[in-house]
């Protein structure tokens, strides 16, 4: 725990303070689910023009079962994969008006944390990642997905085994962080990964981690 606490606090000095975390998801969490769908296997900007043309194209959930999905990939092909992503937003949705007669899992809030994960989890093509993301930044509960960036610095930083799966890695930060810095968290991670510590050629001069951080130790010797 104190590793993992250092990590947070040196991060929070160079990126997001707790206090004033980024605002992130949507009212609606269906909408932050299918946008996570879209995430999976690109980037934020492919992600996001991708959504956006869907939903300029279908603004709302009814239009795109009547489109069908040979349309919907085209709506979203800039986020690659068109035709498994469309396949499985369709198929969600579907579930969704079947298990609640509209296109709507804002009721889901009522049950708590664990009956949401599960509930996610069973839906077609939902990974724990994608399942993580729409906790914390759609039903705004804690969680803490785990993309490469993190997976990187968990185990380089040694709060984390070598082979450690991202899975493995979300459920023990879940298990240690703090509630309220989650969101934080997360999000001075990754954008750590991005700017300094990345895959090939870290910048490990000057990183805020350098003290405690096993990789640069181990390159260092």
């Amino acid at each position: 725990m104190s590793r993992v606490t250092e990590i947070l606090d040196a991060l929070e000095g160079q990126y997001h303070n707790e206090q004033c975390p980024p605002e992130l998801g949507h009212p609606e969490p269906l909408d932050g689910l299918i946008l996570t769908i879209l995430s999976q296997n690109t980037n934020d900007i492919n992600r996001d023009r991708a959504f956006a043309n869907l939903k300029a194209q279908y603004p709302s959930w009814p239009d795109i079962i009547t489109a069908g999905p040979a349309k919907l990939e085209d709506a979203i092909r800039t986020a690659g994969l068109a035709h498994t992503k469309a396949g499985r937003i369709i198929a969600v949705l579907e579930r969704v008006y079947s298990d609640f007669g509209e296109y709507s899992i804002r009721g889901l809030a009522a049950h708590g944390r664990e009956y949401i994960r599960e509930y996610l989890r069973a839906l077609p093509g939902v990974g724990a990642k994608t399942v993580a993301c729409t906790l914390l930044f759609d039903f705004k509960l804690p969680a803490f997905p785990v993309d490469t960036h993190i997976t990187r610095i968990s185990r380089r930083t040694g709060i984390a085994g070598e082979k450690s799966s991202p899975e493995e890695i979300s459920r023990m930060l879940e298990a240690v962080v703090p509630e309220s810095r989650c969101l934080g968290g997360h999000v001075n991670m990754i954008a750590h990964g991005r700017a300094v510590c990345h895959p090939q050629k870290p910048e490990c001069e000057g990183c805020v981690l350098s003290e405690i951080c096993g990789y640069r130790r181990n390159n260092d010797a």
